[in-house]
């Protein structure tokens, strides 16, 4: 079946508001970990979102070198895969820059308008921009403008409030304020009070609260998921009824518990790359020492090409990938509740 069309992308994030659970949001650099990802959510029996960053969109291209072209790829390639998908696939940009607005988002936006007067679902349901390096008001003023222009396009934005630890995709939070790692509860209010709670249209929050992208030590992180929830209870004292619809990023490493607790405060969207970037090349590196002889041709030999066909490895790191993406639901509540399905 095609993919979800914009109305049905918001019922989707709304059920897992309502059902306490979350969606995973794997990110995809290949046609192998795009599969690997359709395959999870698909064996989970869970909705689930498929995203590309401006870096990896750039790398879907190839020798070009050109992220939009990249991330147009991506995009087409996934509504043609997951028509055969049991399950609903949300397809989203990542973490785009201010610098990367006019050359990729933007224009990425333009081509679902397009679509949109054709009577065709976007080519990316959602994107994020990613302000997170601007003072709050100027992140909040271009993030009204895309606002607009989203809802024109039938896409849900996503924008990041804070600062997420560690590196992704070029973007750092190492060097900045410790304090800004942790979103306070009136610069979720003067968001709210901007983008407004759904009447302005629909956006995701990326707020901050101690998570970092990437693995670390034990210890290393010190989380504090009731942000999120103190985030909350000062938007309904403010605006009754409303709730925020919550992104947690740099979630590879946090343990279920800390997961659990960050979706009952209303997370809707978990990123999870660097635990699959781990599952998929762990196996491929296995497949490789397992099977040596054959993958190397060593001293004047011939090698084995059932070994070292890449569709030979591609499969099994394909295959523990997907694995990963079915615990991933497991986790945040997703598993066996996709209401496309239904």
């Amino acid at each position: 079946m095609p993919l979800p069309t914009s109305e049905e992308v918001g019922r989707i994030l709304d059920a897992a508001a309502a059902g306490g659970h979350a969606l995973p949001a794997v990110n995809v650099t290949s046609s192998q970990t795009l599969n690997a990802a359709l395959q999870g959510f698909a064996e989970a029996g869970s909705d689930g979102i498929v995203q590309v960053t401006v870096g990896g969109a750039e790398y879907w291209s190839g020798a070009a070198r050109d992220a939009h072209a990249g991330a147009r790829g991506m995009a087409l390639l996934t509504h043609e895969l997951a028509a055969s998908c049991p399950v609903g696939i949300i397809v989203h940009t990542d973490h785009c820059p201010p610098k990367n607005l006019d050359g990729f988002l933007r224009p990425l936006l333009g081509a679902s308008l397009e679509r949109a007067g054709r009577g065709e679902p976007p080519l990316f349901h959602s994107h994020m921009f990613d302000g997170s390096t601007l003072p709050l008001e100027e992140n909040l003023a271009i993030a009204s403008e895309l606002l607009e222009q989203c809802v024109e396009a039938g896409v849900v934005l996503e924008i990041e409030v804070g600062v997420v630890g560690g590196e992704e995709d070029g973007i750092g939070g190492d060097d900045v304020d410790h304090s800004r790692l942790y979103t306070t509860t009136e610069e979720l209010l003067r968001t709210a009070e901007v983008l407004g709670t759904g009447d302005r249209g629909r956006y995701l929050l990326a707020a901050t609260f101690g998570n970092v992208h990437g693995t670390y030590a034990p210890g290393h992180v010190q989380l504090r998921p009731a942000i999120l929830r103190e985030g909350q209870d000062a938007l309904a004292g403010a605006h009754a009824g409303a709730r925020f619809q919550y992104v947690f990023h740099g979630s590879s490493g946090s343990s279920e518990a800390e997961i659990r607790e960050a979706v009952s405060y209303g997370v809707v969207k978990m990123n999870v790359d660097t635990d699959m970037q781990y599952a998929f090349t762990r196996a491929l590196a296995g497949h490789v020492l397992d099977h040596w002889q054959g993958v190397l041709r060593v001293d004047g030999g011939l090698g084995d090409k059932k070994a070292f066909d890449p569709r030979a490895w591609g499969r099994t790191a394909e295959a523990a990938m997907a694995q990963r993406v079915a615990r991933a639901c497991e986790d945040v509540g997703s598993a066996g509740r996709s209401l496309w399905a239904s």
